[in-house]
């Protein structure tokens, strides 16, 4: 039976959202006709998707609609239980909220996650902006069939359900999921079943759905999908996909870009970090062994606390920029062979990183070099090239060698804005299911 449930107030909000879903490898199937689906028939998809097609229409026909509909699917499998809602807050919100939570019990709270990142929509300061724009001046205000003429989502929820709501803002999320998740339940215990949450960023409903699972709070995500599938993705692992993973981002390029996107990565999600002293791979074995092994112990050491471990080329700094001369006159070799070095220490850490720790199954090498020196250690045939994450990301598994079927995505050094190896990483989480 399936493990989510959505319930969405129109038929391409639904399928929006199962689209989320099937991105990431799951089932889903949007039910358009009740009448002729049999239970039985949904058996073999992990999501399904129920339109109501409520959104215009009178507030108790939209709660009765959204209570039916909830009866009938709800099922002590569901992992995920979604109210579906339009992603500028058009339509029957409060009263499509209640019937769920009246179907599933007392128990149950909801928690509005109301931004789309990638649409522009997002919420900040209890206020929703559409690009930049408070909902209220946009042409939502004056939408002929459900106009929106006020931007705070919580004042909206206030309006149309009979429950308490309390808002939970930007400052709160500040202090990370442990604190969120008491928050939440203090809410709860005042008798609030119903909170906004402000949540401008993907990595911002990545920490909702952390603190929701922290707090074993049981919970209705109301949202236009995004929040949804990030929960999904927490909580509803696929058969064939029951081990713990983790993700390694080895970078050693030197390009300004780089240094910008990987600060940005760093304030954006809780890794761990380790520097590498490039110079040393340079110098004697000796001094060579010694760096390549500090910075794998280092890795290893801290990666069961981290989702997503980094190891990173101190170059990014043009403090630490080498003058490769000498080492060309020192060896009696050219400047590919020396750069070449550097790879091949890169390339050793990851190795003995994931020789020694099974649970990194997710790569991100950013520098041609680099990915082509892991792969030669690695010593993979090649890779099975799936997607593209952004222009010059691309994405694929190992093919045959020691690690096959390990996810990595490429990108050169100097490609992307400044959020690209964030999104290159939150990508690879999606495919692993973390």
């Amino acid at each position: 039976m399936p493990q989510c449930v959505v319930i969405a107030d129109d038929l391409t909000g639904a399928n929006a959202t199962g689209v989320l879903l099937k991105k990431m490898n799951y089932t889903a199937y949007t039910v358009m006709n009740a009448e002729r689906i049999e239970l039985s028939t949904l058996k073999d998809c992990d999501c399904v998707l129920y339109p109501t097609d409520s959104r215009g229409v009178d507030p108790e026909i939209a709660y009765n609609r959204v209570h039916n509909v909830c009866s009938l699917l709800k099922n002590d499998d569901v992992k995920v239980y979604s109210k579906r809602i339009d992603s500028t807050l058009r339509g029957n919100l409060g009263s499509e909220t209640d019937a769920m939570l009246d179907c599933l019990g007392e128990d149950y709270v909801a928690i509005v996650a109301p931004c789309f990142p990638s649409s522009g929509r997002i919420v900040i300061g209890g206020y929703m902006l559409v690009n930049g724009l408070p909902l209220h001046k946009t042409d939502i205000a004056i939408d002929p069939k459900t106009p929106v003429t006020i931007s705070e989502d919580a004042v909206l929820f206030k309006q149309q359900s009979k429950y308490k709501v309390a808002s939970i803002l930007m400052k709160d999320l500040m202090h990370g999921k442990h604190y969120l998740a008491d928050l939440m339940k203090k809410h709860v215990a005042e008798g609030c079943r119903i909170l906004t949450i402000d949540c401008v960023t993907q990595e911002d409903l990545d920490l909702i759905a952390d603190a929701v699972i922290t707090s074993k709070l049981k919970v209705v995500a109301v949202d236009p999908g995004v929040f949804t599938a990030t929960l999904a993705r927490k909580l509803i692992t696929p058969s064939q996909k029951q081990e713990k993973s983790r993700i390694l981002a080895v970078v050693g390029s030197v390009h300004p870009n780089t240094k910008n996107q990987m600060e940005e990565l760093w304030l954006s999600q809780r890794t761990h970090n380790v520097f590498v002293n490039t110079k040393e791979l340079l110098e004697d074995e000796e001094r060579r062994e010694k760096e390549i092994s500090r910075v794998t112990e280092e890795i290893l050491k801290e990666c069961k606390l981290n989702v997503v471990s980094t190891v990173t080329g101190d170059g990014i700094y043009p403090e630490n920029r080498i003058d490769f001369t000498p080492y060309m006159e020192k060896y009696n070799c050219s400047m590919d062979d020396v750069t070449g070095r550097i790879n091949s220490g890169f390339a050793e850490i990851t190795y003995r990183i994931f020789k020694a720790e099974p649970e990194f199954k997710g790569l991100y090498t950013s520098g041609g070099d680099i990915t082509v020196a892991v792969c030669a250690k690695f010593d993979t045939a090649g890779l099975s090239l799936m997607d593209e994450v952004l222009p010059l990301a691309a994405y694929g598994q190992f093919l045959k060698g020691e690690f096959e079927g390990v996810h990595i995505i490429t990108k050169g050094g100097s490609q992307g804005q400044n959020d690209a190896i964030n999104r290159c990483i939150t990508y690879l989480k999606e495919k692993l299911y973390i």
